[in-house]
């Protein structure tokens, strides 16, 4: 029988695919094959100009690094040929990761992503099911692996599926890499950063960072072609202290930072208050209610492991080499503000405590400040949480918090 070589195959080729999953795959020197889909034929076509090369700009504490990934093979799912040839490396791959916009792009177009990988795992079940495989899933989402699993089974007979299940396990993860893309010949070369391929106006630049957390594997004898990634058997907490913790101080450090004039997050590293406020946030409010929920379970939930993440944090969001721009860090108002999302999630987690989130509260007024209308915050707050009251009294409560913060604001500008 003829070997089958240690394939990684991506789908969607955009920062966190280039310079994390895939990335991360070329370092190790772990896999045979390289393999990425993409449906931008612009993107294909400048990587295939390359020879399977991309380059990408790395910022790190001191500096940007230009790094190169090689030997990558780049197809267009809508193109007949590369679809074949993209089902056969999924076929044969040991990992994979989506890395797409959303979890609803899965089930989206024809093939859709969920309907390659069920072709695929409708080959590896013919062989009994090798070889063995894991499925990164990287949409942000806490149930995206589930969510993927689900939709490719829904393609699969009885013993197709359980054959796969001996032998395919989807993944969730918690990804706290920051990372962006850069268009247009000018901009790139006034930051000084490298374009994807020679001659194609678009680049990518990603923090350093790659303590990234997943599922832990449960398929016997798996080993991870990519070693740098820490298992975890209960992702949620960690899902929690990203959203509530890094999500949301970045949130607050954005909103406030735009509203006194910052293009970039790293201008926010000079404004002694605003980072005072952003530290006592994570230490007074986030850290202490994520404690009281998930003490015990982990070092990072301990007062000293919190406070080390948090500087860790803040250094990293302010690095003035990843160019961070504030307009894209308080983009989609709307989600940032919803009931179980960054500000008021946190908000809620620390009134769930027994705390105070008068500072998440400033960082909400500053958003609210952003959305269009009157500036009615009980009206607009009310109809961006249209969901029950729970405990009661509470969507009053935070009301009133952010209230008062705006009247703060206000006072501070004049």
């Amino acid at each position: 029988m003829t070997a089958i070589p240690r394939t990684f195959v991506g789908f969607g080729f955009g920062p966190i695919q280039a310079g994390l999953f895939l990335y991360e795959a070329f370092r190790s020197g772990n896999f045979e094959r390289l393999v990425v889909a993409e449906i931008v034929p612009e993107v294909v076509a400048a990587v295939r100009r390359a020879r399977g090369a991309y380059r990408l700009n790395i910022a790190t504490r001191s500096g940007l690094e230009v790094q190169e990934v090689r030997g990558v093979e780049i197809f267009n799912p809508r193109a007949p040929a590369d679809a074949e040839a993209l089902v056969a490396a999924l076929a044969e791959a040991g990992e994979v990761c989506t890395a797409l916009p959303s979890v609803e792009f899965y089930g989206r177009g024809e093939p859709s992503v969920a309907g390659f990988i069920t072709r695929a795992m409708q080959r590896k079940a013919a062989r009994g099911g090798l070889p063995p495989c894991i499925i990164y899933t990287a949409e942000n989402h806490n149930h995206a692996a589930e969510l993927l699993q689900g939709l490719c089974e829904l393609g699969l007979d009885a013993s197709a599926r359980a054959a796969v299940r001996r032998t395919v396990q989807f993944l969730n993860t918690v990804i706290g890499k920051m990372s962006g893309v850069v268009t247009g010949a000018e901009p790139i070369r006034a930051e000084g950063l490298a374009c994807l391929a020679e001659g194609f106006a678009q680049a990518f630049l990603v923090e350093e960072f790659n303590r990234i957390l997943v599922t832990s594997i449960a398929l016997p004898n798996f080993r991870r072609g990519i070693e740098v990634f820490l298992e975890q058997p209960d992702l949620l907490p960690f899902e929690e202290a990203k959203l509530y913790g890094h999500n949301a101080v970045h949130a607050l450090i954005g909103y406030l930072a735009h509203r006194q004039g910052c293009r970039f997050m790293s201008e926010a590293a000079g404004d002694r208050p605003l980072m005072t406020l952003a530290r006592e946030a994570l230490l007074a409010e986030s850290g202490p209610a994520l404690m009281a929920r998930h003490g015990g379970l982990d070092p990072l939930f301990t007062p000293a492991g919190y406070q080390a993440y948090a500087d860790d944090l803040l250094a990293r969001m302010t690095n003035p080499f990843l160019r961070d721009r504030t307009e894209r860090v308080i983009r989609d108002t709307p989600r940032k503000l919803a009931w179980d999302d960054r500000l008021i999630g946190t908000m809620r987690l620390a009134l769930d405590a027994g705390l105070t989130p008068v500072r998440f509260a400033l960082g909400a007024a500053a958003a609210l400040q952003t959305l269009p209308g009157p500036g009615d915050a009980q009206a607009q707050l009310r109809e961006l949480w249209p969901v029950a009251d729970q405990p009661p009294g509470r969507k009053s409560q935070l009301i009133a918090l952010i209230t008062q913060a705006q009247a703060k604001l206000k006072k501070q500008a004049n």
